[in-house]
């Protein structure tokens, strides 16, 4: 069966849950569509966190990622999507999010969305 574009993020329990530590992944082939010209968007999403109850499945997150090709999105909403839509799945300690947008007219942008505080 071929893989798809996929909305749904898996979890698997954490397999240290009293233990915070940091999960950091990144994501250099992110892309979206310019809601305003159609044209594409290419960026490198960063994503580290602290995990609480569970963890995130890399394969579905490559899907979840995959399947913002098609989509119209604004940069600084589309990483705080990424960033909800984590948050909601895992209910972590803390969540960093980072678009690293490519150029685009001159300007490039990065986009950076937290949530939680960053344990010490």
């Amino acid at each position: 069966m071929p893989t798809a574009p996929s909305k749904k993020l898996e979890t698997f329990p954490n397999p240290r849950p009293g233990r915070p530590y940091e999960i950091a992944m990144e994501c250099p082939e992110f892309t979206c569509l310019c809601p305003m010209t159609g044209q594409p968007d290419f960026a490198t999403i960063r994503l580290r966190y602290v995990p609480a109850a569970r963890c995130v499945e890399l394969k579905s997150l490559k899907l979840y990622l995959w399947s913002y090709r098609s989509e119209g999105a604004f940069h600084e909403a589309v990483t705080n999507k990424i960033c909800d839509d984590l948050v909601k799945a895992l209910r972590p300690r803390w969540l960093e999010v980072v678009g690293d947008f490519s150029v685009r007219g001159g300007i490039t942008t990065v986009v950076t969305a937290r949530h939680g505080r960053r344990p010490a």
